[in-house]
């Protein structure tokens, strides 16, 4: 009965039905849903009003609840029209649906959109604001109603104003000989005329007169009005306005002695001058063009002139003058131009656009000088110029070699510096390593045991070693980055727990991330690292403890801001991280990026950090900045691009104290040409558990696959001589189905890396690498 009732009305009408409330409607309440019509029929409510359900569902709960209905005037909702959120505007009911056991079964519902009525509503209050400020922002406008028959006149203050009647008399209404009287003797028989001929012909009265001011001062008046007649002919209303135009009249006044004066001087200086229309029409010549051209007034007006300039200047002076109109740039040129004595004479053509506020040109005012005496005394100079220009020549190029020796010993000063910080820290490692290797093998000799701690020592320095080499790739922007998709926030919230511990108590951790930040593309160990850096930096400025802030936000690359820091237009996640610390001094500041820079104590730290943060985020496509002020702190903002693909976002993979470990039914075929780290190699993976088959080249190891040997996975170095890895790689693949393949490197250009990228589908093992990263790395390759 109730869905019977909806259909059969004219009226927008719809049902909630049922538990979930599921959407019927009749015609004319289809528009009501938009381009959700005809998808939201039969669909519960909570989806087809997912951007408005805030406001609704506890209204229908109420109705579903208490069986009681309830009607709303000009309710706001904010609906998702076209893309985007629109406020929008309704009357509506909801009343409920009984049962014979008065159970509420669902709700009927009616209404109107009432956003246009709204709006029309306001914009008309607006219009009538906007027209009394604007009659009331002057008192130079005014306007009358002239009640004809009576001989009446009710006008506003303005206009009483204007023609020195009293506010009070123009509002109850005077005779028109009242307003009259102050009109100027001159100028009273044409107002009177034409005010005649209007109430005559039933025309539009318009006329300009002139006002005697009680203070013996004249105020210009232009007074416009129709009259309002009726059939036979009779006026019966005549109403108007009348502005002040005595600012004009004294602008026309001032523009025409303007004019004299303009005229007065062109004439009576020795240069042309010329003046065009914004498209480059001449329309103006002072007296001096005639004089020195001979030409009849207007002969060169619009392109006439161009027939002046020398045959072979033509076309050069109108390439240079159609550039200067399409630019608006300054027009600066010199041409020969015919004299009215038949010889052509050098001049000096000048120009320079005038603009209105809005910038737009006006016109063109240009001057032409007659150099023909410079260019004779040029001539004469032009030889010793030569000599002149030979010295500059040979001294420019003496100081060009100066130049470029200083650059280079820039250079290697600058080299000196990277070597210099390379070979110390690399010293300090190589002395920790081969002073516990000698302990060792003293006490190994001596039949001792007690020697852990020379192992441990010897594997520190070499760690610290290795990751030495990865920083140095990574300020020289040529360690492969192997990127994957990263949601910043969910990142950032799983570091929480290891930047606590790796902070100290003394430090506070706070994360301020921003709602709905995009996703990047990025290497999530190198990115880890980068803010886990940051903040043991923003920890060791704040000795007696403070606050490490991490944020997360959307940022948007600006055209400026990106030539300015060498960036790409667009999108970018922001990631910050600041402290409560002492802040930098401007100088350091400036050198914080430096290779082997740092203020901290010796053995404190490498000087690496931040140029390896620097190096990852320019070679992700990102940048880096540092805002820090003495006494204040320091906050280090990284800008990475947003990834609009989808991809896969990868989690953690979860940790074990022991290596994983094969089995010898996987055979894993070694290739590196170097037979210390092939040795190793092999030993490390039988000590995990896999079946081992090695070779020293990649023509060894296909011959090895040619003989009948069908490895799990071929763990290949990528730089070798002859072949390279991946040469080996593609051919092995060809021969073996579903071949797993790990590469291997200390560094590599372009084999399986490109533009600081990993290969799509392509994994890598960074060398150096300790049992666990070997153990871990094959497992994951393996597995899949």
């Amino acid at each position: 009965m109730a869905l019977n009732l909806c259909l059969n009305t004219s009226l927008p009408t719809a049902i909630y039905w049922g538990n979930d409330l599921r959407l019927l409607y009749n015609d004319a309440w289809a528009p009501i849903a938009g381009e959700k019509h005809p998808w939201a029929l039969g669909r519960p409510a909570r989806e087809v009003w997912a951007d408005i359900w805030h406001v609704i569902e506890p209204q229908l709960s109420a109705v579903m609840a208490t069986g009681e209905g309830f009607s709303v005037t000009d309710q706001v909702l904010p609906m998702k029209r076209g893309g985007r959120v629109q406020q929008t505007h309704w009357d509506y009911s909801f009343a409920p649906i009984f049962d014979a056991n008065d159970r509420v079964l669902g709700i009927f519902n009616q209404g109107n959109e009432t956003t246009a009525r709204l709006s029309a509503e306001r914009a008309l209050r607006a219009s009538e604001e906007r027209l009394e400020f604007a009659l009331g922002a002057s008192n130079t406008v005014g306007t009358w109603d002239w009640d004809v028959p009576n001989d009446k006149i009710i006008a506003d203050a303005r206009f009483a104003n204007l023609y020195g009647v009293s506010r009070e008399k123009a509002a109850a209404g005077a005779p028109i000989a009242e307003f009259f009287a102050g009109l100027h003797p001159d100028d009273l028989p044409a107002v009177r005329d034409a005010i005649e001929t209007a109430m005559r012909t039933g025309n539009t009265f318009s006329q300009e007169y002139r006002l005697l001011r009680p203070d013996g001062s004249i105020r210009w008046v232009m007074a416009e009005g129709r009259p309002t007649l009726a059939p036979d002919g009779t006026v019966l209303r005549f109403p108007g306005v009348s502005f002040d135009i005595t600012e004009r009249k004294q602008a026309e006044a001032a523009l025409r002695d303007s004019e004299e004066r303009f005229r007065a001087i062109t004439n009576s200086i020795d240069q042309m001058l010329w003046s065009t229309l914004p498209d480059g029409h001449h329309d103006y010549y002072n007296q001096r063009w005639y004089d020195f051209t001979g030409v009849p007034v207007g002969s060169t007006d619009g392109e006439g002139w161009n027939g002046m300039f020398h045959p072979d200047d033509q076309e050069r002076a109108w390439a240079v003058w159609r550039h200067c109109l399409a630019t608006g740039e300054p027009y600066h040129i010199e041409y020969r131009l015919r004299h009215r004595s038949g010889v052509y004479r050098w001049v000096l053509g000048r120009a320079q656009a005038v603009r209105d506020t809005e910038g737009n040109i006006t016109r063109w005012f240009g001057s032409c000088t007659d150099i023909q005496d410079i260019v004779d005394a040029r001539e004469v100079l032009a030889r010793s110029r030569e000599d002149l220009e030979k010295a500059v020549e040979e001294r420019t190029a003496k100081l060009m070699e100066a130049e470029a020796q200083l650059r280079q010993a820039q250079k290697m000063e600058a080299v000196g510096q990277l070597t210099g910080g390379v070979a110390h820290d690399f010293n300090n490692m190589l002395a920790v390593i081969i002073s516990a290797l000698n302990l060792l093998e003293r006490r190994l000799a001596r039949g001792e045991t007690d020697f852990s701690r020379y192992i441990e020592a010897a594997k520190d320095g070499a760690n610290r070693a290795a990751a030495l080499t990865q920083r140095l790739l990574a300020f020289s922007r040529r360690q492969p980055l192997q990127p994957e998709v990263i949601e910043p926030n969910r990142m950032v919230t799983g570091m929480t727990e290891l930047l606590s511990r790796a902070l100290g108590e003394q430090v506070q951790i706070e994360t301020v991330m921003a709602a709905g930040v995009w996703r990047i593309n990025a290497d999530a160990s190198q990115l880890e690292n980068a803010i886990l850096n940051l903040a043991v930096n923003g920890r060791d400025a704040m000795p007696q403890g403070g606050k490490i802030t991490v944020e997360t936000a959307n940022m948007f690359i600006s055209e400026e801001y990106g030539k300015e820091h060498s960036m790409a237009v667009g999108q970018y996640v922001m990631i910050a991280v600041t402290d409560t610390g002492t802040g930098m001094t401007a100088d350091t500041l400036s050198r914080a990026f430096d290779p082997f820079f740092t203020t901290k104590e010796v053995g404190k730290g490498s000087g690496l950090g931040l140029s390896q943060v620097f190096g990852f985020v320019r070679q992700s496509g990102g940048h880096v900045k540092i805002y820090s002020e003495l006494g204040h702190g320091t906050s280090v903002k990284i800008y990475l691009p947003r990834h609009y693909g989808t991809g896969e976002i990868k989690g953690a993979r979860p940790l074990s104290n022991e290596p994983a470990r094969g089995t010898r039914d996987e055979l894993i075929l070694v290739v590196e040409d170097d037979a210390r780290v092939r040795h190793f190699s092999t030993e490390s993976l039988r000590e995990l558990g896999y079946a081992v088959a090695e070779a020293a080249s990649g023509p060894a190891a296909l011959a090895l696959l040619d003989a009948g040997l069908k490895p799990t996975l071929l763990f290949t170095d990528v730089v070798m001589p002859g072949m390279s890895g991946r040469e080996l790689a593609d051919l092995a693949a060809s021969k073996i189905a579903n071949l797993k393949i790990l590469y291997t490197t200390g560094y590599t250009r372009n084999a399986v890396v490109h533009n600081g990228i990993l290969d799509p589908g392509t994994h890598l093992l960074q060398k150096p690498f300790s049992l666990d990263q070997l153990a871990e790395k094959i497992r994951q390759v393996i597995d899949g």
